[in-house]
């Protein structure tokens, strides 16, 4: 069994944009610590043993700079690229065409802009698709979660969803090879659009077991993400 993962780079970033944030980079080439925020992601990755090899989908017009990136940091020939989709579900799609995979491999896909996950919740999320053949990360709901109808006044209560069964959803996500392609072919074929790899795997009766995230991995989004990137980054600088 061998062990591939899939990271989605094609994003344009508007919703930092819509924060009020003047760049001309997408928010998975902006840094933390120093450091842009996808090799972060690529370098922990890749610091898991198990982890044969990593794809990364990319828009055209960025590939000649994620191959310098690559360079620069020395990542290795165990990073591969792939041409991005319109959306994240076409750019994961791509690779996973593009892999030469045995039905019982594991693959994970992570979002590139959550940088600060760690080498001990990917091992969890190895093992748990080795068990139950497939997972997601998550973390338990803490607030008090309101289901709303929207109406042209606001928002509704329509009803209080028990907050311990309630999720919410990070990445990796993944399975074994021929369910998570199998998820994605069936979607493809219908022109069902998901909101992430989970959502597609449930459609496809797949059963998707839930590892324990962490809140320090999460999504980087809007501008004030940033800083508290930086600050559980501690502000350092790979060596």
């Amino acid at each position: 069994m061998r062990v591939f993962v899939i990271i989605p780079a094609a994003g344009i970033g508007t919703r930092m944009a819509a924060g009020g944030m003047s760049t001309a980079a997408p928010k998975q080439f902006l840094e933390v610590g120093g450091v842009p925020i996808l090799i972060r992601s690529l370098r922990t990755f890749l610091s898991v043993p198990r982890v044969d090899a990593v794809c990364v989908a990319v828009r055209a017009s960025e590939r000649e700079r994620v191959e310098a990136q690559i360079a620069a940091y020395k990542l290795g020939a165990r990073v591969h690229m792939v041409e991005g989709g319109e959306n994240r579900q076409q750019s994961v799609w791509n690779a996973l065409s593009a892999l030469e995979c045995e039905d019982d491999d594991v693959v994970l896909v992570h979002d590139a802009v959550r940088p600060l996950i760690d080498a001990k919740t990917i091992e969890r999320t190895i093992d748990a698709i080795e068990s139950h053949g497939a997972a997601i990360v998550g973390m338990p709901a803490v607030d008090t979660i309101k289901q709303v109808e929207r109406t042209a006044d606001g928002a509704i209560i329509t009803a209080t969803i028990p907050r311990e069964r309630v999720v919410h959803a990070q990445t990796p996500q993944g399975a074994h090879f021929s369910l998570i392609y199998r998820a994605f072919a069936e979607a493809e074929a219908d022109g069902f659009s998901g909101t992430d790899e989970a959502s597609l795997m449930e459609r496809a009766g797949i059963q998707v077991a839930v590892v324990p995230g962490s809140a320090r991995n999460f999504k980087v989004t809007q501008p004030g993400d940033l800083e508290l990137a930086e600050f559980y980054a501690g502000g350092s600088t790979w060596e």
